[in-house]
C-alpha cells in the first residue's frame, strides 16, 4: 500500500510574524560592496568636488592635461575599490545570502543604481544636444533623489534614525542642486557637504557594521 504524499505545510501565525519581524528588525552581515562603495564614493567624488571648487574660485591653475588625469585618476581609484569590494563580498558569501530585510535593502539601492544609468544617458544626451553644461549638472540633483528614497526605504525595515537623516538630507540635496545650477561654486559647495556627509558618512557607518558583524561584534 503506497503511502500517502506528504501535505504541504501551511503557513501558520507564528510563521507570518517571524517573516514580518525579519523584515522590520533586519539583522545579517551588510553588504560590503555596498558600504565600500558609498564610503570610496563619497570621499573620492568629494575631493574631485574640491578640486573643482578651487578650480572656479582661482585657488588652482592646473594645466588641461592636469585636470583630465586627475578626473581619471579619482575614477579609476574608484572602479579599483569597488572591484576588491565586489570580490570580497563573493569570497565571503554576499549578503544576497543574509536575512529579508537585508536582501530587500540590496535590492533598493541597486534598483537605485540602475536607475541612476538611465539618468546619466538622459542628462548626457541631452547636455551634448543642447550643447548646455547646465542640463548635465541636474544629473546630480536627480542621483540624490534616488538615494534619497533608497535611505528611506532602508530607514522603514532598519528603523534607523541615522538613515531618516541621509533620507531626507539627500532629498534636501536634491532640491538644492537643482536650484542652484546656474551657480557653479554654490551648486560645487552643496555637492561636496552632501558626499562627505550622505555617502562617506553612510558609508563608513555600514562599513563598521559589516566589520562587527564579520567578527561576530
Amino acid at each position: 500500500m503506497s503511502a500517502k504524499p506528504a501535505k504541504p505545510r501551511l503557513h501558520s501565525a507564528e510563521d507570518d510574524l517571524a517573516f514580518m519581524r525579519a523584515i522590520v528588525q533586519g539583522g545579517g552581515r551588510p553588504s560590503m560592496t555596498l558600504a565600500v562603495c558609498y564610503l570610496a564614493g563619497g570621499l573620492l567624488y568629494g575631493l574631485q568636488c574640491l578640486f573643482h571648487v578651487g578650480q572656479v574660485t582661482g585657488l588652482i591653475h592646473w594645466p588641461d592635461l592636469a585636470n583630465l588625469a586627475f578626473v581619471v585618476l579619482i575614477s579609476a581609484s574608484f572602479l579599483a575599490i569597488l572591484t576588491w569590494a565586489i570580490l570580497k563580498d563573493r569570497r565571503d558569501g554576499g549578503a544576497g545570502r543574509g536575512p529579508m530585510a537585508s536582501r530587500a535593502l540590496n535590492a533598493a539601492f541597486s534598483s537605485a543604481g540602475m536607475a541612476n544609468t538611465a539618468v546619466i544617458i538622459i542628462f548626457g544626451v541631452g547636455a551634448v544636444r543642447d550643447h548646455d553644461f547646465a542640463i548635465w549638472l541636474y544629473y546630480a540633483a536627480i542621483v540624490f533623489a534616488l538615494q534619497a528614497a533608497a535611505w528611506l526605504i532602508a530607514w522603514t525595515l532598519k528603523r534607523k534614525t541615522w538613515m531618516l537623516a541621509t533620507a531626507l538630507g539627500g532629498w534636501a540635496t536634491a532640491v538644492a542642486l537643482g536650484l542652484l545650477v546656474r551657480e557653479p561654486v554654490w551648486y560645487l559647495g552643496v555637492c561636496t557637504v552632501a558626499l562627505f556627509l550622505l555617502f562617506a558618512l553612510p558609508g563608513w557607518i555600514m562599513v563598521r557594521d559589516a566589520r562587527a558583524a564579520s567578527t561576530g561584534g
